[in-house]
């Protein structure tokens, strides 16, 4: 099966283990208008490591979403984690055209691919001649299992959306930070490395990417979901009452130094150290500038010590800044939400292709 590429009016939903975010999107001009979005949380345990493991939890609080977003387009874009899918540019003869390139791949795919093809979703992209060999050209080669691909479009079918793409999560950041990129000082932003650091309720994701690409990626289990656990077990709060306490404050004075700054001590420590790994790799370019996203990175105090610890300048993802919104949407609200929103919002950046 191929991914199909999307039409007009994309929706863009993400699935996480905390939330499921919707967001759609209408092209304005050169820039985009934020026509219509809702975040909606997820029953804990329903998305393990991005999978989905209870349905019915992930189509009723994608059904709830919908309802409150009342999207303008049914059409949706959703993404497989970028550790379901295999990426790779392939160097095939320049004659061959679409078709060719597909039975190709099909042909080799034993060569590319390490599980069968009667299993496997896939999607090709021309990218040019390759830089060495005028007679060649270069195809970016994009897989996954179907079940994967099912999954996802069986949960946007039962809220009463049609799935009409399926990206890779990595794409679909690396779309946003097209926006993200002019958050940052007008300088030579395009040749420089920038850090992405994505802290979610159980997992951070730290990211370089050079020229809008990525270049280096690493996860590490741990995120705000610690936290809260944290504040539940001191103070003998449900869960749902430890991510509100988290969000609006009233919580005892000791929470800030037996707490919080533990938490925040652990994080930073966990960003410095695939910082250094990425140099460890052999990486040589210098990474001058970060960017925090995610529904962590705006606790109190987090930038400034990153800032401190990494002696770079951080900023806090808000891929709307300079996106037109719709006059029904909360703008205050929709600011909060913004850092989370980097995947829902690169894939809703698909409309009009």
């Amino acid at each position: 099966m191929r991914l199909r590429a999307s039409g007009k009016g994309l929706v863009g939903v993400d699935i996480t283990s905390a939330t499921v975010k919707v967001i759609e999107l209408k092209r304005a001009g050169s820039h985009y208008q934020v026509e219509s979005y809702a975040v909606r949380p997820l029953r804990e345990g329903a998305v393990i490591e991005r999978r989905i493991r209870d349905m019915s939890a992930v189509v009723d609080a994608l059904k709830r979403a919908v309802d409150h977003a009342r999207p303008g387009s049914r059409n949706a874009a959703v993404a497989v984690p970028a550790s379901a899918a295999i990426t790779k540019t392939l160097t095939l003869p320049a004659s061959l055209d679409d078709d060719e390139i597909e039975a190709r791949i099909q042909l080799e795919s034993d060569k590319h691919i390490p599980f069968p093809f009667s299993e496997v979703a896939f999607d090709f992209q021309r990218l040019g001649l390759n830089a060495r060999y005028g007679d060649q050209q270069d195809v970016l080669l994009v897989a996954c299992r179907q079940q994967d691909v099912n999954q996802l479009t069986e949960a946007v079918l039962q809220a009463g959306l049609t799935p009409a793409a399926v990206d890779v999560e990595t794409f679909a950041m690396e779309r946003a930070f097209q926006e993200l990129r002019h958050q940052l000082p007008a300088t030579e932003v395009e040749q420089e490395c920038v850090a992405l650091v994505d802290i979610g309720a159980t997992m951070n994701a730290f990211h370089v990417l050079r020229e809008g690409r990525v270049t280096y990626s690493r996860d590490t289990v741990f995120g705000g979901r610690q936290l809260t656990d944290e504040i539940r077990n001191r103070y003998g709060l449900t869960l749902e009452e430890a991510g509100l306490a988290k969000k609006r404050g009233g919580l005892p004075d000791d929470y800030q130094r037996s707490v919080l700054d533990p938490f925040l001590d652990t994080l930073v420590q966990q960003v410095g150290r695939s910082l250094q790994l990425y140099y460890t790799a052999g990486r040589k370019q210098e990474v001058r500038r970060m960017i925090l996203a995610g529904g962590t990175s705006v606790l109190p105090g987090l930038a400034e010590r990153l800032a401190e610890e990494s002696g770079m300048e951080v900023v806090i993802a808000n891929p709307f800044r300079r996106m037109k919104v719709n006059p029904r949407i909360d703008v205050p609200t929709l600011a909060g939400d913004a850092p989370a929103m980097l995947t829902a919002c690169g894939l809703a950046m698909r409309v009009g292709k």
